[in-house]
């Protein structure tokens, strides 16, 4: 996996650090196994609401589109597509020039987050099947999904977010600096409405591991991971840790936000032109997709049980 040292980070961070879109402090630490790599690949979700063939055709249409990068036409054009597909859909421009796309389904408030960085790296003929166009299939998918659903009273609102400019630009080497754009100007904008952001990133990848990276919230983690179980999908979220990564979620973990990365970040073609169509896989979206629907999904609260009469 290629890697860019980093050291000026690795002080703040006390860790090596790597520049990335999603950067990884560290490459030390516990990883899946092989034998689980081929458990995740073969499994499958025993439930189906999210559409994995659907959100496989966003990804394919992302792909096509080419070079992502932030600002440029290709963007502008994936953004205002998303603001069309997601509900109660819109752009928010930001003074930087950033657009976020953003989305929701109303709720109870503090609401859930669910994001994913939409612009590539702006490398020649980088096309982003994984980082970039999978977590943007994945969101999509799942704001459909739930926007369908029946919705209890006092669900909480959830929030559907495309970042913009997560990259961070040309030859920067200061990821923290120069990367997060969207992320760090959703945040600000919208500091004190949000309790979890969950942020979901290189997730198509044909041999799916998702430890929890160690910058992730444990409780929220454990909790998602606890849904993956119930729907067949626990093998691709093993049990384990690998070091923290810098990601969207960074700039709601340094709001006081509980926040999450969901990514595979163990990709060999991560930025480079190899990050294809056939690198990647729909079945990687379901089990994604399965677990954070029924996350999100609204769920019956137990009935108490009837106090009858003993005699």
């Amino acid at each position: 996996m290629p890697v860019v040292r980093a050291p000026h980070l690795a002080a703040a961070l006390g860790a090596l650090a790597l520049v990335a879109g999603g950067a990884v402090a560290g490459v030390a630490g516990s990883e899946a196994s092989d034998a689980q790599r081929l458990q995740a690949r073969a499994a499958a979700p025993t439930v189906d609401r999210f559409d994995e063939r659907r959100a496989w055709s966003r990804l394919r249409w992302q792909v096509r589109l080419g070079e992502r990068p932030a600002g440029s036409a290709t963007s502008r054009r994936l953004a205002r597509a998303g603001a069309r597909l997601l509900p109660r859909g819109r752009i928010e421009r930001e003074a930087n020039g950033v657009w976020n796309v953003v989305g929701s389904i109303p709720g109870r408030k503090p609401a859930i987050l669910v994001g994913a960085h939409y612009d590539t790296k702006d490398l020649p003929g980088f096309v982003g099947a994984n980082d970039g166009a999978s977590g943007v299939a994945v969101v999509l998918e799942l704001a459909r999904v739930l926007a369908r659903a029946p919705r209890r009273p006092g669900a909480r609102e959830v929030r559907f977010v495309l970042f913009d400019a997560e990259e961070s630009p040309g030859e920067s080497r200061d990821f923290l600096a120069d990367g997060l754009r969207g992320s760090r100007a959703y945040v600000a904008r919208h500091r004190g409405e949000i309790a979890q952001a969950i942020v979901v990133d290189m997730v198509g990848d044909r041999d799916l591991a998702i430890p929890r990276e160690t910058s992730s919230d444990p409780a929220l983690w454990s909790r998602l991971r606890g849904a993956a179980v119930r729907v067949g999908a626990g093998s691709a979220f093993p049990p384990q840790t690998r070091p923290p990564i810098l990601d969207d979620h960074i700039p709601f973990q340094r709001a006081g936000i509980t926040a999450v990365d969901i990514i595979d970040f163990t990709y060999q073609p991560w930025h480079t032109r190899r990050d294809t169509l056939d690198k990647v896989s729909r079945t990687s979206l379901d089990l994604v997709g399965e677990t954070l629907v029924e996350y999100l999904r609204p769920r019956r609260r137990a009935r108490a049980p009837s106090r009858g009469r003993s005699g």
